[in-house]
């Protein structure tokens, strides 16, 4: 072929490298502008790709910032084993802000029900302070949930932990303002702009490591209106509901009283990616009761300082 008929060098990028590529200028301008960052990671798939993404922002050195994980008390064994095994691989500092180290020494205490959902917002906010931390990152993604839409990438919170989204700075192209007066501090989004098909694109491309569970597997579980939840140690059967052996996966993971699973025959990723991209609903609102309480019930945590 002659050098006139070669097709000419094309030097775009594709949607997930731009995704990427997008991800990485945030996490290194908050390392660049914030005094003590630190990352949120519970092991699910969004904080596994995050710090994935955060490791490539900075190779071949360390991560210039520890991770921290509010822990519940009520988590799947396998996402524990995985956080602790990532962190290990990585050779970051892991911080565990614990809710029941909380609620011994009364600091909070649960719902009549047992949930420790909304006590976490204190735990997080608690640790804060207590490390200094400016800025949080955390994984939230726009398709995620409506209230999770309306946040900015870099999320301003003022000295209370607390969101307020009808005064939010604007962003205009990819200029980020992460100023800040003592006690304030910014929620920073990397994946904002990812959907959970981006998040499954990006762990077939990049082999990202993920708990078992976010593949089928059999599992003894329920129903509870309308949602498949595990029978483990944190959630049992109410009078009525009768557990059965299922084919499942968890499309998110978090508090096991609180997160259902789907059926599913998806056993690898690629299984997953035709799955996800022919569901018409969220992973949240297919498998979070937590979001189920009221239509606003984000939007109302957001703003007494969750994440």
């Amino acid at each position: 072929m002659s050098e006139k008929t070669k097709a000419p060098h094309d030097y775009q990028l594709s949607q997930l490298r731009v995704l990427e590529s997008e991800a990485v200028h945030i996490i290194r301008e908050i390392a660049a502008e914030m005094e003590r960052p630190c990352l949120l990671f519970s092991g699910g798939k969004d904080s596994a790709v995050m710090l994935h993404v955060a490791a490539k922002a900075f190779a071949p050195a360390r991560i210039p910032f520890p991770v921290m994980h509010i822990d519940t008390g009520h988590n799947f064994p396998e996402v524990l084993e995985f956080r602790d095994a990532e962190v290990a691989r990585f050779g970051v500092q892991l911080i565990i802000a614990s809710v029941p180290e909380a609620i011994e020494r009364g600091f909070v205490r649960e719902e009549p029900n047992g949930s420790r959902n909304r006590i976490q917002t204190p735990v997080l906010l608690e640790a804060c302070e207590k490390h200094k931390f400016t800025a949080l990152f955390g994984g939230a993604r726009r398709d995620e949930e409506r209230a999770r839409a309306k946040e900015r990438i870099f999320s301003f919170r003022d000295e209370f932990g607390q969101w307020d989204p009808k005064n939010q700075r604007p962003e205009l192209w990819s200029l980020y303002n992460g100023r800040i007066h003592a006690g304030e501090s910014i929620r920073v989004f990397p994946l904002s702009n990812w959907t959970e098909l981006d998040i499954w694109h990006y762990i077939a491309e990049e082999n990202v490591a993920l708990p078992p569970i976010y593949y089928a597997h059999e599992r003894e579980v329920f129903d509870r209106d309308g949602m498949l939840m595990a029978n483990n140690e944190f959630c049992r059967p109410r009078e009525g509901e009768t557990t059965f052996t299922a084919t499942v996966r968890y499309r998110t993971v978090g508090d096991a009283t609180l997160t259902a699973a789907v059926r599913s025959d998806a056993r690898d990723v690629q299984a997953i990616i035709d799955e996800v991209g022919a569901t018409r609903q969220t992973e949240r609102g297919a498998t979070r009761g937590d979001d189920r309480a009221t239509e606003a019930a984000m939007e109302d945590r957001k703003k007494e300082g969750y994440f």
